[in-house]
């Protein structure tokens, strides 16, 4: 079972996404909270896999609701579930640590799909952002990577790296690369650590801002 927290300040929404989602034989909802700072006590009482996180909320904001778990070590994936796509929100939620991105309007199944991916520890963005995101990475305000970041991997993990930005999860990659799955999150964590980023999403955006895309 997939344990998911919701976290939104509007009692209805909360209720929707419930109902819904328990409706999923493999979804358990184990708490809801109202705002940003009830949204971080919960995560850290009831340790879910899977944080969905409005942005806008009363007490503490979506964002810094993610900075604080990532801070506090927690290891349940934060899909941002919210109306905004301003890149005022959303480049930040990014940058936070959030392992999805999602707008109110996704339809239920692909949100309960959305909830599996990062669950697997993939990654999944609204097209929409997405197409923000790397509008972001690629104009000339964006701030260059320093390249000696990436220097230091191993031709391995660059193929990996490629693969990762592509989309592909630690399964398919491992299929590609023959080796096994294990010894791709093995290399995912190795890339991680290496780049300083925190998790799969910031690592295919470091790829697609360096020109990393090519194994």
């Amino acid at each position: 079972m997939i344990s998911v927290l919701i976290a939104d300040d509007h009692a209805v929404v909360r209720q929707g996404l419930r109902t819904f989602l328990e409706l999923q034989e493999d979804i358990d909802v184990v708490g809801e909270a109202a705002d940003g700072e009830q949204a971080v006590a919960a995560a850290a009482a009831l340790q879910p896999d899977v944080v969905l996180m409005d942005l806008v909320m009363p007490r503490l904001p979506g964002v810094d609701a993610i900075e604080r778990l990532c801070a506090s070590g927690s290891t349940a994936r934060v899909i941002v579930l919210t109306s905004f796509l301003d890149e005022d929100k959303l480049l930040p939620a990014v940058r936070a640590g959030a392992a999805g991105y999602l707008l109110k309007d996704v339809e239920p199944a692909q949100l309960a799909s959305a909830i599996r991916i990062v669950d697997r520890g993939e990654a999944l963005l609204h097209p929409a952002v997405a197409a923000r995101v790397l509008q972001e990475l690629v104009s000339p305000h964006a701030a260059p990577a320093r390249a000696e970041r990436h220097e230091s991997l191993t031709a391995r993990e660059r193929e990996v790296l490629a693969l990762v930005a592509r989309g592909s999860a630690n399964k398919a990659i491992a299929v590609e690369l023959g080796v096994a799955e294990k010894t791709v999150k093995t290399h995912v964590g190795n890339i991680l650590a290496k780049l300083g980023l925190s998790d799969r999403t910031q690592a295919a955006l470091y790829a697609l801002r360096e020109g990393l895309t090519d194994p």
